[in-house]
This record gives C-alpha cells, sequence and structure tokens, in this order.
C-alpha cells in the first residue's frame, strides 16, 4: 500500500479499532520525580481513580518486537492506572501500514504517525518520541557481500509493501549502491514472517530488530548483517507516537497523561532489567535469551528515549529525507512545528519531573 496523498482517502476509511476517553482532565496524577538508578518495585496507584480513563495505543508490529514493548510494560506495572488511564493495546502490521495510520486519523488510537502521513493530509501530531534511533541492521542471505549484490534479489517489504517501513530501508540501502526499488523485487508480508522468510530463503535482505538478528545468527550462521541502519541513517527518526489533532483538542489532559506515563515507563525499563524483561518475552513472544541481547543493544545505544525523545534537527532531516526521496513534494515541505505537538510533550515531562538523563541517554 503507498502511503503518498493518493492512498490516503481510502486508508481513512478503512479501520475499527475502537477508544474513547473521559471528560477532559479526568484522573490528573500529580508531578512526579525522574525514577532513580535501582529503583526496582513496581509503580504503585499514586491517586484514587474511580473512573479510568480509555485509550487505545497502538503498536508497529504484530507480535511486537521488544522495541514497542513500552506500553505493555507500562500497563503490567500498573504505571497508566496510576494516571487513571485504561489502555488497549492494539498490534498492527506495521506502522506505516494502512489500517495504523486510519486509527491515527480517524482518532481511533494514538500510533505511529510520520511526516509523508501527515503532508498528504493527516490531520495528526507526533506527541511523544518512543524510539528515535533506528534499532535494526539489514540483513541478507550469505551470498550477498555488497549492496549492488542486491540487484534483482527478494526483499522485504514487510508491514505494508510500498511505502512500508521495511521498502523504505531497502530502498536506502539500494541507494549506497546506485540501484533504485525498480532493480529488486519487494515482497509484502505480515511483519511476523520476516524472519522466518529470510531462514527460509524466501527473500534476501531484510531490515531485523535485534531480537531477530540473535535469532538469525543462532539458525543460520551463515545470515550476513550488511549494514547497520543506524549508522546508515544516523539522524532518521524511527518510531514516534502520534495523535488526530481533534482528539488533542478534545482532551489533551488525557494524551499529556498517556506520554507521561510512556515517559516514565521508559526510564523504568533503562533501569530494571530483570523486572521489565519477563513481560518483554510474554508480549513478543521471544525467547529469553534473545530478548535479553535486545534489551542490552537498546538500552547500550540509546534507542528508547528517557524524555519527549524529540529533537528538531532529527525531525528536519527526515522530513528533508521524505522530499529527497520524493515522498513529499519540495513545494509541500513541512516545518518541524507542522509535525511535532512539542508543547504537549513538555506539558508531559513537567509531571514526571522535567528532563533527566540515564546512562548518557537523553533524548
Amino acid at each position: 500500500m503507498d502511503i503518498r496523498g493518493r492512498a490516503l482517502p481510502a486508508i481513512f476509511a478503512c479501520l475499527g479499532v475502537v477508544a474513547s476517553a473521559c471528560g477532559p482532565g479526568a484522573g490528573t496524577a500529580g508531578p512526579a520525580t525522574p525514577s532513580t538508578p535501582g529503583a526496582g518495585a513496581p509503580v504503585a496507584q499514586a491517586t484514587p481513580c474511580t473512573t479510568p480513563r480509555k485509550v487505545s495505543l497502538g503498536v508497529s508490529t504484530a507480535p511486537p518486537n521488544v522495541v514497542h514493548t513500552p506500553p505493555y510494560v507500562a500497563k503490567e506495572l500498573g504505571i497508566f492506572a496510576k494516571r487513571c488511564i485504561d489502555a488497549d493495546i492494539v498490534e498492527f502490521e506495521g506502522g506505516l501500514s494502512a489500517t495504523n495510520l486510519a486509527a491515527v486519523a480517524q482518532g481511533r488510537a494514538m500510533a505511529s504517525l510520520n511526516e509523508v502521513a501527515i503532508q498528504a493530509g493527516l490531520k495528526g501530531k507526533q506527541i511523544w518520541g518512543m524510539a528515535p534511533r533506528l534499532p535494526h541492521v539489514y540483513m541478507v542471505a550469505e551470498s550477498i557481500k555488497t549492496a549492488a549484490d542486491l540487484k534483482g534479489k527478494r526483499l522485504s517489504a514487510a508491514g505494508g509493501g510500498v511505502g512500508s517501513f521495511n521498502w523504505r530501508m531497502g530502498r536506502e540501502v539500494l541507494k549506497t549502491a546506485n540501484l533504485t526499488v525498480a532493480d529488486a523485487q519487494f515482497i509484502s508480508t505480515g511483519t511476523s514472517a520476516r524472519l522466518p522468510g529470510l531462514l527460509a530463503g524466501q527473500i534476501e535482505g531484510v531490515a531485523l530488530h535485534p531480537e531477530d538478528v540473535f535469532l538469525a545468527q543462532k539458525e543460520k550462521p551463515g545470515l550476513r548483517i550488511l549494514v547497520n541502519l543506524d549508522q546508515l541513517l544516523p539522524l532518521y527518526f524511527f518510531n514516534a507516537y502520534g495523535v488526530a489533532e481533534s482528539k488533542i483538542a478534545e482532551d489533551r489532559a488525557l494524551y499529556r497523561d498517556v506520554v507521561a506515563a510512556l515517559i516514565e515507563t521508559n526510564r523504568f525499563i533503562y533501569q530494571n532489567k530483570a523486572k521489565v524483561l519477563p513481560i518483554m518475552a510474554k508480549a513478543t513472544q521471544k525467547p529469553d535469551d534473545a530478548v535479553a541481547y535486545a534489551w542490552d543493544f537498546l538500552t547500550k545505544n540509546c534507542v528508547w528515549s528517557v524524555n519527549t525523545g524529540f529533537n528538531r534537527p532529527r525531525t528536519e532531516w527526515s522530513i528533508q529525507s521524505s522530499v529527497d526521496n520524493k515522498d513529499i513534494e519540495p513545494s509541500q515541505r513541512l516545518k518541524y512545528e507542522d509535525v511535532v505537538a512539542e508543547s504537549l510533550g513538555n506539558e508531559a515531562l513537567a509531571l514526571v519531573g522535567g528532563a533527566t538523563t540515564i546512562n548518557g541517554c537523553k533524548d
């Protein structure tokens, strides 16, 4: 599914997930201080909550990858409940897929949102950067030695086909060898088929998360890491959560509190490996050793945010990249403020005691 302007009217009409919010400001929790290293107990309910406010949160793969698990951690440990939030987690087949974008456009869910969809007419804003940095590598079959060898090969377009995240990453890798998407065969599958497809030889190149890299090399040592995508695209903004502008106007306090809970969750994840790994393993349906490997990678490389996750140069680079790739027309180039509701994120940040740094991570 092409996510550019000509496809968005069809995308926006196709979803049926449901979310609702209570009245503005209901059950709002007071300010909290940043988590401290070594804090080990699950977060307790801070104030009585008689009517939890309902919200639907999307995750970008089904089942989720480790990087996508903060909402599961927040729900399991009562971090949402502390702020009087009843979160329903919805799994999508790709953060740039038709159903994910429709969920945001229709006000049905807070989920992954990028600048291309906003430019194409989606009336939404990014309100939290869950994982600013790319956690992936581009992994290829043993026969692939360089990007030039991808010519004519079967590459992943999992999670939405043309325009999907894997398609975009394949495009970037091909560009390093002066190739275009027309020089390869892109195979559209569900997100859960990425690793099995590579192991079975059904695809020969795919962007994989760290836990799947661990499993791929364990299962088939001949598979090769062609490039670390964060090194190839160091300013690419990987995963930002967005919501319809109408929902922000309807209940700004709810979404501020959701973001505050998620900031608190990411900080907890960084500092409490033993407590979060079982939750992540259950959500991802991946072996414990693979999940532990992913946690180590994600925390060492500051993939998860510890504050709002937003960074103007990173967002502006991502906008310019979309212009350069003709996903956005130059005459319709967006500004940072067109994409990010920075003030809402900052209000949430104030609720958790302001900005902090954990192990050198500070986004």
